[in-house]
């Protein structure tokens, strides 16, 4: 997982709830900038104009927002109350949905690193980047683990949301099977 400035860049990360978060990336952005075009809105999502305009009919259809015409080929999107109200309970449940995963990861690390601790091995790699590795780097620090790039030291791999513990030797039979 990765950081994030809104949730607009949240939409190509999760998947699972995508629709939920595209709507909510949809009221936010049109929140922001009610004259912004379908074609802005399908850039900053990274999804396509016709994706774009289903969820703006299913939101209209649903009376979550109003379209007006501003100019002859120009439109104004307006959230209504009900909309304001969506668009609360959906970043309310995004947030809730952060800190499960945040538990997960922090639980999943925890129990990686337990054996590593009753064999006093202290001393661990961490690969990967973004939020999950953060929440592994926070884990290790409270567990008390000394991060190193040390090559021969057991790694926590992340890759997406899936953390891994890699020990050394078995990280290199694993390179060899590629090779």
């Amino acid at each position: 997982m990765q950081s994030y400035n809104s949730i607009t860049e949240i939409m190509t990360y999760d998947n699972s709830n995508g629709e939920v978060y595209r709507d909510l990336a949809l009221l936010q952005e049109i929140e922001a900038d009610p004259d912004i075009s379908q074609a802005k809105l399908a850039e900053e999502l990274g999804v396509a104009i016709g994706t774009v305009n289903w969820h703006i009919k299913r939101l209209v259809e649903k009376g979550f927002v109003k379209v007006k015409r501003a100019q002859r080929r120009k439109l104004r999107y307006l959230i209504t109350p009900e909309g304001i109200a969506l668009r609360a309970r959906l970043t309310v449940d995004y947030i809730q949905q952060q800190f499960k995963l945040f538990r997960r990861v922090r639980t999943r690390v925890t129990n990686l690193l337990t054996p590593l601790e009753e064999a006093d091995q202290l001393l661990i790699r961490l690969v990967g980047e973004g939020d999950v590795a953060d929440v592994c780097r926070l884990t290790c620090m409270e567990r008390h683990f000394t991060l190193t790039e040390n090559p021969n030291a057991p790694a926590l791999v992340v890759d997406g949301i899936v953390v891994k513990l890699v020990m050394p030797e078995a990280e290199s039979d694993h390179q060899k099977e590629e090779k």
